[in-house]
């Protein structure tokens, strides 16, 4: 298993963000949350459209935000193989961290594994 997060992957539509604010589905695991919806878009051939967000509401200071979405790509980078294997058709997903609190790398992976375990259950 190839862990890396090209350029190819990443959300970056309006249209399908859109979509996904408007149409989504959401499952969370505090802190985090996920919402995803059917890519419909058939240009793009890969599996998987990530998003990355933190909410500006919860960290005003922009190094705070900056620094949990690099930690939220990372987990999702590393552990994007609990999402490739159970999908057989494409989706688009938007990954948020909603909560005041500081957690640590190791506590955000582990909620992420657990969201993505969650996730794969609820398309079975």
């Amino acid at each position: 298993m190839q862990f890396s997060y090209p350029n190819n992957e990443k959300l970056k539509s309006h249209k399908t963000i859109d979509l996904l604010f408007s149409e989504g589905k959401s499952i969370s695991k505090y802190p985090l949350r996920l919402v995803y919806v059917k890519n419909t878009d058939l240009t793009n051939s890969e599996k998987i459209l990530m998003g990355v967000s933190v909410s500006k509401k919860y960290f005003k200071r922009a190094v705070d935000r900056n620094y949990f979405k690099r930690v939220l790509r990372e987990c999702y980078r590393l552990n994007q193989n609990l999402l490739k294997d159970n999908l057989q058709t494409p989706y688009a997903f938007m990954f948020f961290y909603q909560t005041k609190e500081k957690l640590s790398y190791q506590e955000i992976e582990e909620k992420t594994i657990q969201l993505f375990q969650k996730f794969s259950e609820t398309i079975k």
